[in-house]
């Protein structure tokens, strides 16, 4: 079992930036990356950003490429994901999870809570 936890949304305008952490537990077979991904109102759970532990290639959503940076501390078990240029249609519960680190939503095996990220024109 990992434990994933994610901090650092809150309100910001648009053209602001939010840095969110996820951090986990430890690692466990399965879990070779963290992914983050988000759920506006009304709308399915999407990935934003991947990334392994061991370094590979991030991977990112194509809405958010040059705009979001995803980033590890390996010795932290932690993941960071740097929103910069923020427009409202990036408000949403944002989820991290710990899982292979790709784009697809059922190779990711521990979810956090969620945390609310909110843009305001």
């Amino acid at each position: 079992q990992v434990q994933v936890v994610e901090s650092g949304g809150g309100l910001v305008q648009a053209g602001g930036s939010l840095r969110l952490s996820c951090g986990t537990s430890g690692r466990t077979s399965g879990t070779e990356g963290v992914g983050w991904f988000r759920q506006a109102p009304g709308a399915a759970r999407v990935f934003v950003a991947g990334v392994t532990w061991s370094g590979n290639s991030p991977k990112y959503a194509d809405s958010v490429k040059g705009r979001f940076a995803i980033s590890r501390d390996n010795a932290k078990n932690t993941v960071y994901l740097q929103m910069n240029s923020l427009k409202p249609e990036d408000t949403a519960v944002y989820y991290c999870a710990a899982g292979s680190g790709s784009s697809e939503r059922y190779e990711y095996l521990y979810w956090g809570q969620g945390t609310q990220v909110t843009v305001s024109s």
